[in-house]
């Protein structure tokens, strides 16, 4: 049966070789000849450019590659890899989306994204969002030299962890009016996402008619995937 699979937040690094495992046997074993793969960001745990070019990220790239081969492959910005660009792509063998992009899945029109740019409560992180996608702060970050640049992403991550810490759920989650409002604008039904780490199916009531929010998990303890076809769409795991 033909379908297509959506999986975000891996967070992928060489430390974390059980959560790299995973992804690999599911590149393997089960996305080779489906329809399209998407990937909602947050492949990486972090992305410092592209000339950060490591064993790990090769095996990474290699194994996106060789599914590419018979699957159209498909990468959409994280807030821990929106540093990514071409070379790496290019590697991969992927395509670049847009933040926000529409795709028919089978006769659904559907809006995909990393969904970060949906929690706009959390206002310090939204200034940050703000500068990091503009055009002159990627520039002027990939200037810096590659070993300064690595003790900065270190230094970062620790802070934002410890940030998260005093954040409350309603604050990291979505705000559902950015929700409406986006399926609103591209005139959709259905919103896939990653980001929050809360897989779910959210059903309720836009505009008079029932429409769907399917919240992609993380990595951190299991696999996530979504597996979609012409008849359901199914949230499943998958254990280290």
């Amino acid at each position: 049966m033909s379908k297509t699979l959506f999986i975000s937040d891996l967070h992928l690094s060489a430390e974390r070789s059980d959560i790299a495992q995973c992804f690999f046997n599911f590149m393997e074993h089960e996305a080779p000849g489906c329809d399209a793969l998407y990937i909602l960001g947050d492949l990486f745990e972090v992305w410092i450019g592209d000339d950060h070019n490591t064993p790990f990220s090769q095996q990474v790239a290699q194994a996106i590659a060789k599914v590419a081969n018979s699957t159209d492959v498909f990468f959409i910005h994280g807030n821990r890899d929106f540093a990514i660009r071409q070379g790496f792509a290019k590697r991969c063998n992927m395509k670049l989306l847009p933040e926000q992009f529409v795709i028919d899945l089978y006769g659904r029109k559907t809006l995909i994204s990393h969904g970060d740019e949906l929690c706009t409560k959390d206002i310090e992180y939204m200034k940050f969002r703000k500068k990091a996608r503009g055009w002159w702060w990627p520039k002027l970050m990939l200037a810096i030299p590659l070993r300064l640049r690595i003790k900065m992403a270190h230094k970062g991550r620790k802070i934002s962890k410890k940030n998260q810490l005093t954040l409350s759920e309603e604050i990291m989650d979505v705000t559902q009016s950015e929700v409406e409002s986006a399926m609103l604008h591209f005139d959709v039904k259905l919103f896939i996402h990653g980001h929050t780490h809360r897989p779910n199916i959210h059903n309720f009531t836009l505009n008079y008619q029932a429409v769907q929010r399917i919240v992609l998990g993380d990595w951190y303890s299991q696999g996530s995937i979504l597996i979609a076809n012409a008849d359901s769409l199914s949230l499943e795991t998958r254990r280290f």
